[in-house]
């Protein structure tokens, strides 16, 4: 979710100044690119070089620097996604309540219409304090999103609260805080990806080119937009980006079959990307086979249908979207299989095109809904089509 943020770490005058420098560290680590503002107060904790170099951005502390420059916060302000004061003292939300505005960090967040977030950090007695309790209200009820302190052993050698959350903890604040603003909060999703494998005997098996790498890419961006996402994927040597994403490894069709109808039912979105083989072997070897000069017959009988059973499965709150890889008559075939198997919508392969289908690193596809309406892609990145796939999901629970 940090992945491509641009982020703005307010550190103000507290000895929890410290933990900032863990929060850079996985601020930048999660993919986000982060500006740290000092006030003046907090240089007489940590150095500037610490934090300039966790984030590999100069820290800015005054208005204007040395060399005559200015350090614009209107600009900052304009290019923050966010911005996080941790840790906040109490004189900093005392100011922030009052509206004063003196230092470089006030002045940038005054001018910032982006998300803001304070993570309070004082001693037990300071924390309770009525007055500090009331400033503390006055920010919760603008555009504030307070972040918690936490119970546990102060500066002063008392146990109590006023400790600033732990940076792992305010990270999951913001990620949660985040998530509910995105448009597939709340929602469920299942999605297959890759091959299946079906044994021949314990070496051997029938398989495809399959790589699960659109199936993968389709799930974070699910999970990017905020939906609870499953990951049911055969033999592939990929993995996901994303923690929240939960991957169900399987082998073989019946495997996959077993997982998807046991998921199904509690899901609002299901993507099959997967390739799963349409047939499997009567028997398999228990041995390996030896080669012989003779031919090898191998007796083959239809997988269990895994879209089709869905389909039958599926109700009117359920968005269920398939995948065709078409060699030939493609829009014919592809809409034929999208209402044989009632599904809400299928997204076309084509083979047609140079770069497209399975294995590669790119995809041309065509969106058919219930309807007959046709949207046709043009040749991207599958990272790109997967947002193009999410973002039509998005549009039909517009509707």
């Amino acid at each position: 979710m940090l992945e491509g943020k641009k982020i703005v770490l307010g550190v103000t005058g507290s000895i929890a100044a410290y933990k900032a420098a863990f929060l850079v560290r996985l601020m930048v680590k999660a993919g986000a690119n982060v500006k740290v503002i000092m006030t003046p107060a907090a240089k007489d904790f940590v150095a500037p070089l610490t934090f300039s170099t966790l984030s590999k951005n100069p820290v800015l502390v005054e208005f204007s620097t040395t060399d005559g420059s200015w350090n614009n916060h209107v600009e900052l302000a304009n290019w923050a996604d966010m911005i996080l004061i941790a840790p906040a003292s109490a004189n900093t939300i005392g100011k922030l309540a009052l509206g004063l505005c003196d230092n470089l960090l006030l002045a940038t967040v005054f001018s910032a219409a982006c998300p803001i977030y304070v993570a309070p950090a004082m001693d037990r007695e300071m924390y309770v304090n009525s007055s500090i309790k009331n400033n503390i209200s006055i920010l919760s009820k603008q555009h504030y999103f307070i972040i918690p302190s936490e119970e546990g052993e102060l500066a002063s050698g008392l146990y109590g609260e006023g400790r600033m959350a732990e940076p792992e903890h305010i990270i999951r604040f913001i990620i949660e805080n985040h998530s509910k603003t995105l448009p597939l909060y709340g929602k469920t999703a299942l999605v297959t990806a890759g091959p299946t494998y079906e044994a021949i005997d314990p070496v051997r098996f029938i398989g495809n080119h399959s790589s699960g790498k659109m199936g993968f890419h389709i799930a974070e961006a699910l999970a990017a937009k905020g939906a609870s996402v499953k990951l049911v994927h055969g033999p592939v040597n990929i993995s996901t980006h994303n923690s929240s994403i939960k991957t169900i490894g399987v082998t073989s069709a019946e495997e996959m079959h077993k997982e998807c109808t046991r998921l199904f039912a509690g899901t609002d979105i299901t993507v099959m990307t997967a390739a799963v083989a349409d047939f499997k072997l009567v028997k398999v070897a228990s041995k390996k086979i030896k080669k012989k000069d003779a031919s090898l017959h191998l007796e083959l009988i239809p997988n269990p249908d895994i879209l089709s059973e869905l389909g039958k499965q599926k109700n009117n709150k359920q968005l269920l979207i398939g995948f065709a890889l078409e060699t030939n008559d493609e829009i014919k075939n592809a809409t034929e299989k999208l209402k044989r198997k009632n599904l809400d919508a299928i997204i076309l392969n084509s083979m047609q095109t140079e770069g497209a289908g399975p294995g590669g690193d790119t995809n041309k596809i065509t969106i058919i809904d219930r309807q007959n309406k046709t949207i046709h892609f043009e040749l991207k990145p599958k990272n790109i089509v997967a947002n193009d796939v999410v973002n039509y999901i998005i549009e039909c629970f517009k509707r």
